[in-house]
């Protein structure tokens, strides 16, 4: 079955363990031996009962036979644990490997892809997904190799011996498979279902859990929270149903394939009563039959892995397969900060109307932009498209002249410090979070980065100071305090050229002085780019952009504008009024 980057199942799964192929074909040699190690024990019996038919009183015979016996078992034993082991260690490096893949390339996606794939989805993809190749990887690709190809050994063994018994010996298998297939027809259907309606019960966790705060504030329990507890339901009703309509087949398929007995002892009887077959003979068939079902139901037991395995596989590869920003590995010079934006247009959506449209503009190195507008005019996706987050859809724009998708990501990243209104801080020490900026940084530049941001003196009047964890999202602290810390951050990272997207939205006025100095500082020789709707905070910008429905209606500095631009004079004198009902 070949999924939609154009591979099968099965090449995409081995792509993924392509690193350790060596490793699973050791796997599948020790556990093919290991399974036939196995039927020893039965080979060993057949003997011995021969020789008690047979009258044979030597009994060093039967302790030969009992040692050939104990020689299988423990050779099972052994080879089964060294295969095992073996499958194991190149499994969880595979998987380890692949994780690094699929972080590497969230690095290296459009952020529309995030925006538009539940967080509680990428999670399960992540995680549960890639968790779950740990059964096809370690255990059916030597597992159930050796189940199946030695069970064909023993079939031809017993062809060799007898035909007829060969055949009947077969008679319940193919009865019992045909209850199984009944349930592998619609597996692959019913897995993916089950995965489709697991993530969504994902997300609704994930989306409950980061709203809690307006469930409450709403008084909105998780009972009466109906996205959340309605995907709960469905997720419980699915899988019951799904197991309640396999119990049938399943119990039938375990009680008749393993009931070889029931065909080969009459018919066995039949011809040994006839002269057509040796006692010998027929006991072999009959305990080496039974070594045939034990194998087979062995590999039945990863019919759940076979069903899945398509959907786990093709999702992942789906991912790893999937759009993501064009840059190349080696890094271009940048003389200069000086940024173009040549036409550009862009949407968010592949069919939707552009965000931006048409848009032309030069912002010279060292100086400060400021692009401001009504909500939803482009100003923040002119600030992210040059952030790099997501490329044009048509048009240009440069550095020093040279094509964002001509600068590998790691170098533009280096060039610009990004500081928006919702900065991410992760669930570890105030400290690490500075030091996102720069991971090199010692614990002295990370306090001395703090202090000119103006979040020193907050930090050490907490509990554990800099070693205080934030919490999740930075859900410990304040609004006004995660912002400070990300400028902290963006200040350590030192980049040439730093873009402020309503960076002190929420800073209260009692700091908006200190963190105004604070920027300053971050931005002192500089090529900024700043958002903000608090228009006198950007009153002395070399060149302010006056942006509306997409596209530029003005540009120009402050007093220009005001005698120029009916848009800016409104959001001014909004401004300047808001301002004033403040102090009233």
């Amino acid at each position: 079955m070949a999924n939609k980057n154009g591979q099968g199942t099965a090449a995409n799964l081995w792509r993924f363990a392509s690193l350790y192929r060596g490793k699973y074909i050791l796997a599948v040699c020790l556990s093919v031996l290991g399974v036939a190690a196995g039927l020893v024990p039965y080979y060993a019996a057949a003997q011995m009962l021969i020789g008690l038919i047979g009258d044979e009183r030597i009994f060093s015979f039967y302790i030969f036979w009992g040692m050939v016996a104990g020689v299988g078992y423990l050779a099972k034993a052994t080879l089964a644990i060294l295969s095992t082991s073996v499958s194991h260690t190149a499994t969880f490096f595979a998987l380890r490997d692949l994780r690094k893949q699929m972080v590497d390339k969230f690095y290296r996606m459009p952020m529309g892809q995030f925006l538009d794939t539940p967080s509680g989805q990428l999670k399960d993809t992540l995680v549960d997904r890639v968790e779950g190749l740990e059964t096809p990887l370690a255990h059916l690709l030597p597992e159930m190799s050796a189940n199946v190809l030695v069970p064909i050994f023993i079939v031809i063994y017993l062809f060799v011996l007898d035909w007829r018994m060969a055949l009947i010996s077969l008679i319940t298998i193919p009865v019992g498979m045909a209850f199984m297939a009944t349930i592998l027809k619609t597996y692959p259907q019913q897995y993916e279902g089950s995965v489709k309606i697991n993530q969504r019960m994902n997300s609704a966790v994930v989306e409950y859990v980061n709203g809690i705060e307006v469930i409450k504030a709403f008084n909105q329990s998780a009972a009466s929270y109906g996205k959340y507890s309605d995907a709960v339901r469905d997720n419980a009703a699915y899988f019951y149903n799904w197991m309640k309509s396999c119990q049938w087949a399943m119990a039938a398929y375990n009680v008749i394939c393993p009931a070889v007995l029931l065909t080969v002892l009459p018919a066995g009887v039949l011809f040994y009563a006839a002269g057509s077959i040796t006692a010998a003979n027929l006991i072999t068939i009959i305990i080496l039959s039974l070594g045939i079902v034990g194998p087979l139901i062995a590999a039945s037991n990863f019919a759940d892995s076979l069903g899945m395995v398509g959907t786990v596989v093709d999702e992942i590869a789906a991912l790893l397969d999937g759009p993501e920003l064009d840059r190349p590995s080696q890094p271009v010079a940048l003389n200069s900060q000086e940024i173009r934006l040549n036409d550009v247009s862009f949407s968010y959506k592949a069919d939707g109307d552009n965000a931006i449209r048409h848009i032309n503009l030069t912002i010279e190195p060292g100086t400060v932009t400021a692009l401001v507008g009504p909500s939803g005019s482009g100003k923040s996706t002119i600030a992210k498209l040059i952030a790099g987050f997501w490329d044009v859809g048509s048009g240009a724009i440069t550095i020093d002249g040279k094509d964002l998708r001509r600068i590998p990501q790691h170098q533009l990243a280096a060039q610009i410090a990004y500081v928006s209104q919702d900065n991410y801080l992760f669930d570890t020490t105030i400290r690490e979070n500075i030091r996102m900026g720069r991971l090199c940084a010692s614990d002295a530049e990370v306090e001395a980065v703090a202090k000119a941001a103006g979040c020193d003196a907050f930090i050490r009047s907490l509990e554990h100071g800099y070693d205080t964890h934030v919490g999740g999202a930075g859900g410990h602290l304040s609004g006004g305090e995660r912002q400070r810390i990300a400028i902290a951050r963006a200040m350590l990272k030192d980049s040439p050229i730093v873009i402020l997207d309503e960076a002190t939205a929420y800073i209260d006025p009692e700091n908006e002085a200190v963190v105004q100095q604070a920027v300053s500082k971050l931005v002192a020789g500089k090529t900024l780019i700043i958002i903000a709707h608090r228009l006198s905070t950007i009153t002395d910008s070399d060149r302010i952009v006056v942006m509306k429905d997409g596209a530029i209606s003005a540009m120009g500095s402050h007093d220009e504008l005001l005698k120029t631009s009916t848009l800016y004079k409104e959001m001014w004198q909004a401004h300047i009024g808001a301002k004033d009902g403040e102090k009233i």
